[in-house]
């Protein structure tokens, strides 16, 4: 069981003074909501040991998105770049390469990453991380603002590359 606060105005009966909803909810190993716009807490480890996709967006606001991504061994995020996005990753478990730069041919920032791991990526960097374990590396990315559409839900990353290049 996990611990999930949200704000939740429909049943007034099971609030405490601060109108938060303290919910103990069996753990999904996918979620299928996205909790944004409304506040909400999570024990962020265990949501994203427990993700086996490879994108979930788990809270979606205005300025900021939480997504949690599942990268299987041997297998990248994908070399990408976001214009006007910065990024955060935190690894949770697993151990890859980050790899950055300015263009996608000159990748000249190289850094292995592995558990508690913070990745900041500037808007306007070509980024990747690829898995070098032997095991799926396990994070959470954070996007200000947001990147992906409310709810988005990628099983695999040929769907979320096929989704993106609709």
């Amino acid at each position: 069981m996990i611990k999930i606060y949200n704000y939740d105005n429909r049943s007034y009966n099971s609030y405490n003074n601060n109108n938060y909803n303290l919910q103990y909810q069996q753990y999904p190993t996918r979620f299928t909501t996205d909790y944004g716009p409304n506040p909400f807490v999570v024990d962020i480890k265990k949501a994203t040991l427990r993700n086996n996709t490879f994108r979930t967006a788990l809270w979606t606001g205005t300025l900021l998105q939480l997504t949690l991504m599942t990268i299987p061994v041997g297998e990248d995020i994908g070399l990408e770049m976001h214009p006007d996005v910065d990024q955060f990753l935190c690894i949770e478990e697993g151990h890859g390469l980050v790899q950055m730069g300015n263009s996608k041919e000159h990748l000249n920032f190289q850094q292995p990453a592995y558990n508690d791991c913070a990745i900041f990526i500037p808007a306007g960097t070509w980024h990747n991380l690829t898995n070098t374990g032997n095991k799926p590396i396990k994070l959470y990315s954070i996007y200000a603002p947001p990147n992906h559409p409310w709810g988005t839900i990628h099983q695999t990353k040929s769907e979320a590359e096929a989704a993106e290049n609709h």
